[in-house]
């Protein structure tokens, strides 16, 4: 019988390998510089989503300035960086220094890809806590991930007004729950206050919801530099996690041009089970709280002191089906973005999620059967208006934060 050679790849086998730490690690995925390849970093965060972490990517082309903004508004446990332009030496202390700026110096740094070995000890001389040659398992990669995660305390050592709101939303969806040594619990003089202006963005899956969140975000930041008196806004997106592992891939922030808008924008990601949004009401009262004379608002961070306080909220749902509606009963005014080819008129008459809706978003407008998606919506939505969008351009979207202020 011929010897049978073992297959090349493997299929990683989906565990909860996370169970048994104090909170799910929350490691954050980025590519620094101008390589503009992912499919390496996607494997891995599928194996780490596959071991119950939750994986939040960032994407390409970031700079370390953007990469620490996001560490520190995540709340992550570690960033891991995949390098293959050459710049590690010149990036590698840009990003640990960019951390030390926001407030969390503490977040170690892994640095993966091709890395020569001449160059590993200067890595570790500048900070970097770890660092993966190509060649590295899958296994070997989740098991760092494990060893860098720690309980969590209530405050923050060396923090700012957006640290410390990323550690006290960490709680808040937690929900205080205690496990393997985690203190558990937002601090209980953490400043409350529910923002003036919260907005939730539901629909199905794949019908555009983040990228228009995102333009939302910057036109917003955009008018907020002439109008002080809108005050910043922040995101809360929700993402689905697994049933099997616990795990989640936390890919909203994908949309979002983190180079351009800087720290304008408070931008927190979380995963939950169906329509679990028991921890929302807090987590907005706790996002609201910042800024509004808690006493909070130290130099350095997201806001400085006399610095507007979050006066906007965008909540983004996980991709909904008819009857998911549960996020109504949480915002101000919600959204429904539906897209062509979504349905006839009968799947318009269904009760569900277009009832909730305070207003439609016709996203993907320049799509075959976009006249007859606003056709149907007209039968149905009374008086609520129909906005049409196409949310890869940001066209159409001034209109839709004209009718939402």
């Amino acid at each position: 019988m011929p010897h049978q050679l073992p297959h090349a790849t493997t299929e990683f086998e989906k565990l909860d390998r996370c169970a048994d730490l104090s909170h799910r690690p929350r490691v954050l995925l980025g590519k620094m510089g101008l390589d503009g390849h992912d499919r390496g970093v996607k494997v891995i965060a599928r194996a780490l989503r596959d071991s119950g972490v939750h994986v939040i990517y960032s994407g390409l082309w970031q700079t370390p300035a953007s990469l620490a903004i996001s560490a520190r508004d995540e709340d992550c446990d570690v960033i891991a960086a995949s390098m293959t332009s050459n710049s590690h030496l010149k990036l590698g202390p840009l990003l640990i220094q960019a951390l030390k700026d926001v407030g969390r110096p503490d977040i170690p740094v892994y640095m993966g890809g091709i890395l020569p070995q001449e160059d590993l000890p200067k890595l570790k001389e500048i900070g970097i806590a770890r660092c993966f040659t190509t060649g590295t398992g899958l296994l070997d990669i989740v098991n760092a991930v494990r060893d860098a995660t720690r309980p969590r305390t209530p405050i923050v050592e060396h923090s700012t007004p957006a640290s410390q709101l990323a550690r006290d939303l960490s709680l808040a969806h937690e929900g205080g729950e205690v496990r393997g040594g985690a203190t558990g619990g937002v601090r209980p003089d953490a400043p409350r206050q529910r923002p003036p202006r919260v907005i939730g963005i539901t629909g199905s899956p794949g019908a555009g919801k983040s990228t228009l969140v995102a333009h939302l975000a910057s036109e917003y930041t955009r008018r907020a530099e002439t109008n002080p008196a809108l005050g910043r806004c922040a995101v809360i997106a929700f993402d689905p996690m697994s049933p099997i592992t616990s795990g989640a891939l936390l890919g909203d922030r994908l949309r979002v041009d983190f180079n351009t808008l800087s720290d304008r924008v408070f931008y927190r990601s979380f995963a939950i089970r169906g329509e679990d949004y028991a921890s929302l009401d807090e987590c907005l009262q706790l996002v609201g709280g910042v800024g509004s004379g808690g006493g909070d608002a130290k130099s350095g961070g997201a806001l400085a002191p006399g610095a507007a306080r979050y006066q906007t909220v965008f909540v983004e749902t996980v991709g909904a089906g008819q009857n998911e509606t549960r996020i109504r009963d949480h915002v101000d005014t919600t959204i429904v973005v539906l897209t062509p080819g979504m349905g006839d008129a009968v799947q318009m008459d269904k009760a569900g999620i277009l009832e909730i809706a305070d207003l439609f978003v016709c996203n993907k407008a320049d799509h075959p059967g976009e006249h007859e998606l606003v056709r149907d919506l007209r039968d149905i939505a009374g008086k609520r208006p129909i906005l049409e969008t196409i949310a890869t351009r940001g066209k159409g979207v001034p209109e839709l934060l004209d009718a939402l202020l």
